[in-house]
């Protein structure tokens, strides 16, 4: 049965996908169609949901393999998107979004891992754990944003402003919601490490010692760039690089260590 729920919403994140990349190019764009478009993209996120629970709570302990993580990171931005976009002009985001959780999800499925805790040994953890998630959340669609961004820069300077310039908002509105974005994810993070440091025994035993350094690495990016946005007014490509760059250095400490740790080590 698990096989196709997660059939079904990878069927409807992709339906989603479509749809929201048709209006994109589309000359006439409405708020019904978009909020439709939205409504299938929340149904596929309530099923890979679903079907995450049942991977995550088996019946010993709480599954935190890669492949799991991964998932429940991409579902988090997934629902971030569906609701932020009911009062924020940002539902195109989905156009990147949707595909990867598709992705993510069908990678879940064929090609499972393990790696389980018990559940009474893990409650301090566990709150480190869903704050680093939303802070990786909420900064991975300010990454896709400030992709979005910079397609719109390049296309308003090379005079083409057509397909995604004319169904994106202004540029000032893509900056100030990607500022809002970073400010909340920076937030989030500042709070994971300090959760961090307050729940886990050693922040930098062997095991997770490059996961430390290159979260607080990226928590140092961020901060450089709301400084700089403050203090020197950064926006546009600076915004965006620094942007990318700060989510690239927090991926790599999220999934590219436990990957490495858990599939390729086997640990």
């Amino acid at each position: 049965m698990l096989v196709v729920v997660s059939f079904i919403a990878v069927v409807l994140y992709v339906i989603a996908a479509y749809g929201l990349t048709k209006r994109l190019t589309a000359y006439q764009q409405t708020d019904t169609t978009s909020h439709k478009i939205i409504l299938i993209g929340l149904v596929a996120a309530i099923l890979h949901g679903f079907v995450l629970v049942q991977a995550l709570l088996p019946s010993v302990g709480i599954n935190l393999g890669f492949t799991n993580v991964l998932s429940l990171a991409t579902v988090f931005i997934a629902l971030l998107l569906i609701f932020t976009s009911f009062n924020k002009p940002i539902e195109n985001l989905g156009i990147i979004v949707f595909p990867l959780s598709a992705l993510v999800l069908s990678i879940q499925v064929l090609l499972p891992t393990e790696h389980l805790l018990n559940p009474a040994e893990t409650k301090g953890l566990g709150i480190h754990i869903v704050l680093s998630i939303l802070a990786y959340s909420i900064l991975g669609l300010a990454a896709v944003q400030a992709v979005l961004l910079s397609l719109q820069e390049r296309n308003l300077h090379n005079r083409k402003p057509g397909g995604i310039i004319r169904a994106l908002p202004p540029m000032e509105t893509m900056e100030q919601l990607l500022f809002q974005m970073i400010i909340i994810g920076f937030s989030l993070q500042s709070m994971s490490l300090v959760s961090g440091f307050t729940y886990l025994e050693n922040m930098f035993s062997q095991h997770i010692v490059h996961k430390t350094v290159l979260s607080a690495i990226a928590w140092g990016v961020f901060a450089i760039l709301l400084w700089g946005h403050w203090k020197y007014g950064w926006r546009g490509r600076t915004a965006v690089r620094w942007t990318i760059s700060g989510f690239l250095t927090l991926l790599i400490a999220y999934f590219g260590s436990k990957y490495v740790i858990e599939v390729l080590l086997e640990r």
